[in-house]
């Protein structure tokens, strides 16, 4: 599977299909890898990579951090997030393109959108994260994995993930880079011998950041409510992607569609053929036709 270099960061990627290009943000939290597409929950049973190809070209990757992907110890904010999805569309030589999340992806969706307006046709959120639940849930996996590094330092993180192996969506004490960790072990030896204290700074600063509110959080309402994108959102209805995160965004996106479906009734019959549609309209639309 190719990979490319962004920003001295290593990203696995793949392309799948024809047609205008769909740059795909993966869902899963902090395990955000391209196979989820195909093998978490709803988006395993609406198979949308059985049927977004056939008219448009699927680029999906794993996201920094996560999977095959590299990573680097800085306070990482949806921006660092943005910058990879476009320095991937650099890389493959394309200027516009719509953009689709899911879950946690949506909110570097929603930033790309603020960032680089002019590249973005569309944006397609689905499930978008939020609510007070999930923040409540989410700083408590970051103060579990800082309790951790109190305990054992970050030479204890390293030989927990070493043992284990698992994300940090599946095991919080082993914190934000533990894919990196697993995948190589220069990066590993480099972590281990991070300055502690720093270090929690740094990761209580990422959590402020990227977690700050109890809507969908990714960019400010004022920078969306002037957004001209066409957008469409399909709500959630668990506890970490609250309805209440779709009815913000649809809120604060001037142009977002509301697909009023339960997750239920998302089904592979109904989905993609709901956002063929919208893609096809956002494509004929005369912002897509700009040069």
């Amino acid at each position: 599977m190719p990979t490319a270099v962004i920003d001295d960061i290593k990203t696995r990627y793949e392309v799948i299909g024809n047609g205008p290009p769909l740059l795909m943000y993966s869902p899963a939290g902090f395990d955000a890898t391209l196979d989820k597409w195909t093998t978490q929950g709803v988006y395993a049973r609406i198979k949308l990579l059985d049927h977004l190809p056939k008219k448009y070209t699927c680029i999906i990757f794993d996201r920094r951090e996560t999977g095959q992907s590299g990573g680097r110890v800085e306070p990482i904010t949806w921006a660092h997030y943005v910058a990879q999805g476009k320095g991937l569309l650099d890389h493959l030589n394309i200027k516009h393109a719509h953009l689709m999340g899911g879950c946690m992806g949506c909110c570097p969706v929603i930033a790309f959108g603020v960032i680089y307006t002019d590249a973005v046709l569309s944006m397609i959120l689905y499930w978008p994260v939020g609510g007070a639940k999930y923040r409540i849930s989410t700083h408590k996996r970051f103060e579990d994995h800082l309790a951790y590094v109190e305990q054992r330092g970050l030479a204890g993180v390293v030989s927990l993930v070493m043992q284990e192996g698992k994300p940090f969506n599946a095991e919080p004490k082993g914190g934000p880079w533990a894919s990196v960790i697993k995948n190589d072990r220069a990066f590993a030896d480099a972590y281990a011998k991070l300055d502690a204290e720093k270090y929690k700074k740094l990761v209580g600063e990422m959590c402020r950041t990227l977690f700050d509110r109890d809507t969908s959080p990714g960019a400010e309402p004022e920078d969306m409510l002037r957004s001209e994108i066409p957008a469409l959102v399909i709500p959630g209805r668990d506890a970490s992607h609250a309805t209440s995160a779709a009815r913000y965004l649809e809120e604060c996106l001037p142009r977002a569609e509301y697909w009023d479906v339960l997750p239920d009734g998302q089904t592979e019959e109904t989905a993609p053929a709901r956002l063929l549609e919208f893609l096809d309209k956002a494509g004929d639309c005369p912002r897509a036709r700009a040069p």
